[in-house]
């Protein structure tokens, strides 16, 4: 979309906004899944990237699953319109309660620790599930992301599969797939292919097994010269090991993936209004009405986001500290080159459709703000911006005799 056509939906909803386009989500997922040459292939949404009802919408209509982390991006799915069976519930650390909510609304589950999988044998010993593993593998653009290496909190160590197939066998339980996730950013084709023949080896000890599902982690480009990941070269080495393995156990399995970030980041963007220019004896400061409550990624992960002056873009270029309005350290960017600021000007962050929203909050108070989705050429409102209301609709004053 051009930069005029942002401008004028920073007019008509006003700012902070998140504008998503649809057609490039619909590319995206279109090209992963053309990816992949394999008989059974799945894609399941990582809705904590994007939880917007109407993004799950439109990832419904194209066929795609859901990975859901908790019970209420489970009941965002299913008001969404996903069918139960297309949901897989891939949390950690959550009490069994939680899982048993999961399994009465129909959604597939996945284990990643040893008492609740004994828990699963005794109270459900005929419920297929997943389980995932811990492949002991660092990958992942940094230590945040990687979730796969032996010091991570996420699977079962694939050292305790002894553990596994002990409970397996004396519970009966139902092995529908195994399931692993590494970390984000990855861009090394070996890595995935590692992590598949490992994952083979293990999907032999389970003769029932019906699919392999191995999360994502895909790595995209945040500027022109980052490396990232090659989609159909990695499909295409991918699909042939897939195939091979699938031959050898005379059996067409499912291949799953998770993918969120690179489905919906470079969707995405972020339009925030300039309140003051500060020139300081260190640096000059763009000050926005926006901060880290409403957009994280660069102060939590040091991520890097393309950052426009669309309100002049013939304008010079002058070196800027782009800043929020939190009281704290919420830098969105340092040095940064950009065509001169002034007040009021439209910035425009880039790659802002994952993990930008979803993470947002109302420290210091904050509102949130709205959310727009453009499908072909049109603009939609698929949330409204937050009011004061909204702010304090669940807070009580206590009807209290003496104070102090």
């Amino acid at each position: 979309m051009k930069n005029n056509f942002y401008l004028d939906l920073a007019k008509k909803y006003g700012t902070p906004l998140y504008v998503y386009d649809g057609d490039v989500i619909a590319r995206k997922f279109n090209q992963f899944k053309a990816a992949f040459k394999v008989k059974s292939l799945k894609i399941h949404f990582a809705a904590k990237a994007l939880t917007n009802l109407a993004i799950l919408r439109l990832f419904k209509e194209l066929g795609a699953g859901l990975d859901c982390v908790s019970i209420e991006e489970i009941k965002l799915g299913l008001q969404a319109g996903f069918d139960p069976s297309d949901i897989i519930y891939t949390p950690n650390g959550v009490a069994f309660s939680e899982y048993e909510e999961a399994i009465k609304l129909g959604t597939k589950v996945t284990i990643d620790n040893l008492p609740t999988l004994e828990k699963i044998g005794i109270h459900y010993p005929n419920l297929p599930i997943f389980i995932r593993l811990n492949p002991h593998l660092m990958a992942g653009g940094n230590s945040k992301i990687s979730v796969g290496h032996i010091g991570s909190k996420f699977g079962i160590s694939i050292h305790q599969l002894p553990n596994i197939l002990r409970l397996v066998k004396k519970y009966s339980i139902q092995v529908e797939g195994i399931h692993v996730h590494t970390g984000s950013d990855i861009i090394q084709v070996d890595i995935f292919k590692r992590v598949a023949e490992l994952l083979f080896s293990i999907a032999d000890q389970f003769e029932n097994i019906k699919s392999i599902d191995f999360g994502s982690g895909f790595k995209i480009k945040y500027r022109d010269s980052d490396i990232y990941t090659d989609i159909q070269l990695i499909g295409s080495q991918f699909a042939t090991y897939f195939n091979a393995y699938c031959e050898k156990r005379k059996r067409d399995l499912t291949l799953r993936f998770e993918p969120g970030k690179y489905l919906v980041s470079d969707a995405g963007v972020f339009l925030t209004q300039v309140n003051v220019v500060k020139l300081t004896t260190a640096c000059t400061f763009i000050g926005v009405n926006s901060g880290f409550n409403h957009f994280i990624r660069p102060m939590f992960y040091d991520a890097y986001h393309e950052i426009e002056n669309i309100s002049n873009p013939e304008g010079e270029k002058k070196m800027y500290s782009v800043v929020g309005y939190i009281c704290e350290s919420d830098t969105f960017a340092e040095d940064r080159l950009i065509n001169e600021a002034r007040e009021n000007d439209i910035l425009l962050f880039r790659n802002s459709g994952a993990y930008c929203y979803s993470m947002s909050s109302n420290y210091n108070s904050r509102l949130r703000p709205a959310e727009v989705l453009v499908l072909k050429g049109k603009d939609y409102l698929i949330r409204e911006r937050e009011s004061f209301d909204d702010l304090i609709r669940h807070q009580n004053i206590p009807v209290v005799k003496n104070w102090i």
